[in-house]
């Protein structure tokens, strides 16, 4: 096996990301709800405030997975967390230990920020994601139920107050 790297993007990977970005949102039944474009990743993961940060693993110069987080807080600890937007890996590639590098990548990020936890989502029927997340030491959060509005809603909520 080729040597795997894993490095933060940057403006020039912008093309790549969208790929992975694609590529995942069809993986997960979802490639409909994809309106990013370039433009819009370089604000949000470049601009003057960063919201979002990428990375990229590398296998032979080959990118083969992806992985974007951004920091989130926990009041209970009173610390900054480390949340993990989207982990994908092309299904050719799986099953080498490229996942694993990607998290194991961000876990080393989130100490060295001096995050106290890590967290992602998992739909629930992407069984071999579930599984391999267990098998690292993850933890399911099943007493929690997920909330989302979107822009139509969030305007109605807005105007509510």
């Amino acid at each position: 096996m080729t040597a795997l790297d894993i490095r933060p993007c940057t403006e020039a990977d912008l093309p790549t990301l969208l790929f992975f970005i694609r590529a995942l949102a069809e993986y997960e039944k979802l490639l409909h709800e994809v309106t990013v474009d370039e433009e819009t990743l370089r604000r949000s993961l470049f601009g003057a405030e960063p919201k979002a940060y990428a990375v990229l693993a590398e296998q032979g110069g080959v990118a083969v997975g992806f992985a974007v987080y951004f920091h989130n807080f926990s009041t209970f600890l009173g610390k900054h967390g480390l949340y993990v937007e989207d982990l994908f890996v092309l299904p050719e590639y799986r099953g080498q230990g490229i996942g694993k590098a990607l998290l194991s990548w961000l876990a080393r990020k989130a100490l060295m920020d001096g995050c106290g936890r890590m967290e992602w989502w998992a739909l629930d029927w992407n069984e071999p994601s579930i599984s391999f997340y267990k098998n690292l030491g993850a933890m399911t959060m099943d007493e929690w139920t997920v909330f989302r509005i979107t822009k139509d809603r969030m305007r109605q909520l807005a105007d509510m107050g």
